[in-house]
């Protein structure tokens, strides 16, 4: 991480208080116009796939109903519930958008995500130890883990993650890490357990069990439609999510390095921490706007479509002082996330052969 004296990250983080002060300054109706259009383009979109998809026996109707109700899934995902949950439009005071009580339409419990993810992730960014979203408890992504001979293997854990994304999602409160080494019983998960399966069975129910059964003699196709969606839903989520997170430049932190840290320690954690990804206005749309992760990790309480204006500003400050901003093309960037997951898939001697390090 780069190195900077206490008047400088003092000076950093009221460089960075001060655009965050400017987007506050100037909210108001643009920014309720805008969320209030992303709802509207949800709700026509999940309308549109539910009602095309009872005649998807047609090739090309099943296509479209499938990518109209996938996208749809992935709208109200990504620039809806994840910002919303984020509490970037709880100044509007709509009931709709409370980031409290917001309930997304993925398996992860909206209060389960604000606690793993909200807090632990957005606190703890990235230190080995504390951040649990670093890698899932799935994946080897930084010297800091010890290599075992499973991580052979977790490749293809990935993959599996990226189709299962909500429900992986949707289980990391569990702490399988912790249950593993008997540090966490099962017994106190149960309160967690329950609420899991309730919000993950209602999720199933609709998909898989009450939209096929309203048109049950092409129930089959409506059921592989719905599977299909979600399917979409989940890989695009978990790319977008790598691609903010692991990338090959992306660092990691020890708790040592971060205790006691100064906001504007934590500042700097976040630029050092994240990546974002180039592409057209609707990449940033379905992304949520998280191909700005780095300006989502420094401002996560902010409405995420002013992202790409405020970029221009953090990436003045970080050329202010000599920061790397981490950015490139989306290829680019999921290309080092798939290198960084085989690499570090490898026992150390091999490993360090095909990457450097990756710590603070």
């Amino acid at each position: 991480m780069k190195m900077l004296t206490e008047s400088q990250l003092n000076e950093l983080q009221q460089d960075l208080d001060q655009i965050r002060n400017q987007v506050i300054a100037d909210l108001g109706k643009r920014d309720a116009d805008y969320i209030r259009r992303i709802v509207r383009l949800h709700r026509s979109l999940d309308l549109g796939g539910r009602l095309m998809m009872p005649f998807g026996f047609i090739p090309p109707v099943f296509l479209a109903a499938t990518t109209t109700l996938g996208l749809s899934k992935i709208i109200e995902n990504m620039e809806i519930g994840h910002n919303v949950m984020h509490g970037q439009y709880d100044w509007m005071n709509d009931p709709s958008l409370n980031s409290r009580t917001y309930e997304w339409d993925t398996a992860c419990g909206g209060d389960s995500w604000r606690r793993t993810h909200n807090y632990e992730h957005h606190t703890y960014t990235n230190i080995i130890g504390k951040d649990r979203d670093y890698g899932y408890d799935l994946l080897r992504l930084s010297d800091d883990k010890p290599w075992r001979p499973a991580h052979l293997f977790q490749f293809a854990n990935y993959v599996l993650l990226s189709m299962f994304f909500q429900w992986g999602v949707g289980l990391h409160e569990l702490e399988f890490e912790r249950l593993r080494k008997r540090e966490v019983s099962l017994k106190e998960k149960l309160p967690f357990l329950r609420a899991f399966f309730r919000k993950g069975g209602r999720q199933a129910f609709k998909d898989y069990v009450f939209f096929p059964a309203l048109t049950l003699p092409v129930a089959p196709i409506v059921l592989a439609g719905n599977v299909s969606a979600n399917l979409m839903r989940n890989l695009w989520s978990s790319t977008v999510i790598f691609c903010g997170h692991f990338t090959q430049d992306a660092e990691t932190f020890t708790e040592e390095s971060s205790e006691g840290e100064s906001k504007g320690h934590w500042y700097l954690r976040q630029l050092t921490g994240s990546s974002n990804f180039t592409g057209s206005r609707w990449i940033h749309l379905l992304s949520g706007h998280l191909s700005y992760q780095i300006e989502h990790h420094v401002f996560p309480d902010l409405p995420a479509h002013r992202y790409p204006e405020m970029s221009k500003q953090v990436q003045a400050v970080c050329a202010k002082y000599g920061i790397h901003y981490n950015s490139g093309s989306f290829a680019r960037q999921y290309g080092t996330v798939l290198k960084r997951i085989a690499g570090y898939s490898l026992p150390d001697s091999l490993r360090s052969r095909m990457m450097p390090a990756q710590k603070a």
